[in-house]
């Protein structure tokens, strides 16, 4: 039985804005500096890995960015000032970019957005393809040109990777946590704990998803593992396996945390507020769990020790995230 077919199965809805930005100048968008801006909230995890691809292929010059707060009501993500302003366009919400480039709008409005000054419009709200682009086609402006994350000889093998790690990880823990009847649940939650098995035995056998390369595979999957013991275990009710009772996964995590411009994007208050006080059907009392405790991301991963590649020190404030 598909998905679909369960019943009190969740339904993700797929996302409406799918135009491209181009470095050949082939669409309406072509690659340039200066010219577009992500919005994003720290909290989601669809948002973060546009701002880790963003960090790491050196965009923050080209790319301007504003912060969503954590904290998302029935107005949707909002901008109420400070660090979560949007100086770009003063948007009070996010809804009003989506209003503002198609009137009358009636759908959810989700992050991570692509936005384009020139035109006034968004541009594209899928993350899987808003890091693509970021990937390749703003090399010309990149501080790091020379990293690929989907190499044209792991291509097919990357997007084997994606679909199942979206469907039974990304995916999973929210069709864990918003289904509507136990049968759902208990569908989404074998389907999890399979995936999980999977990637455990995958990373005894190779350093990374892919192979010896790091590539977008990974940073598709890490904002779901660096989420799960802190939110999906508890809040989403995924309590087959901690992240930290899979040895492979959690040093492969950490080593993947502690590369360096990572650690900075991970920010652990901003993801438990939003969990623990949005979704009033699952915490009605909006109280936020104080764990886990002695959870140590920057343990050095044994993974790590061989790397020709040193992995970034911790400064104070990253520890104390």
């Amino acid at each position: 039985m598909s998905v679909s077919a369960i019943p009190g199965a969740f339904t993700r809805q797929e996302s409406v804005f799918r135009d491209r930005v181009c470095a050949d100048r082939s669409t309406e968008f072509p690659a340039a500096s200066g010219r577009y801006h992500l919005y994003v909230s720290m909290a989601c995890p669809w948002s973060h890995r546009t701002v880790i691809v963003r960090r790491l292929k050196g965009l923050e010059d080209a790319i301007s960015i504003s912060y969503a707060h954590p904290y998302r009501d029935e107005r949707g993500w909002a901008f109420p000032g400070g660090e979560y302003a949007d100086e770009l366009n003063g948007f009070a919400y996010l809804a009003e970019a989506y209003e503002r480039t198609r009137p009358g709008y009636d759908g959810r409005v989700t992050v991570p957005v692509l936005w384009d000054r020139e035109t006034g419009r968004i541009v594209c709200n899928e993350s899987a393809e808003i890091i693509r682009m970021f990937g390749r086609e703003f090399d010309a402006f990149a501080g790091d040109p020379g990293l690929d994350l989907y190499p044209e000889d792991l291509r097919a093998e990357i997007d084997e990777l994606n679909a199942w790690t979206y469907s039974e990880v990304n995916n999973g823990v929210y069709r864990a946590g918003f289904a509507r009847t136990q049968a759902a649940y208990d569908d989404a939650f074998e389907r999890l704990f399979t995936a999980l098995s999977r990637l455990e035995t995958l990373l005894g056998e190779r350093r990374y998803l892919a192979g010896d390369r790091l590539t977008e595979a990974d940073w598709r999957v890490f904002p779901t593992l660096a989420r799960f013991d802190a939110v999906y275990y508890v809040h989403f009710r995924c309590n087959g396996r901690r992240l930290v009772d899979h040895p492979n996964l959690w040093a492969y995590a950490r080593e993947l945390y502690q590369r360096p411009g990572v650690a900075e994007t991970v920010r652990f208050d901003e993801i438990k507020e939003h969990y623990y006080t949005t979704h009033d059907e699952l915490n009605p009392k909006r109280i936020v769990p104080l764990g886990p405790l002695d959870q140590d991301w920057w343990e050095a991963p044994a993974r790590a020790r061989s790397s020709s590649r040193a992995l970034a020190s911790p400064s104070s404030s990253e520890r104390s995230r």
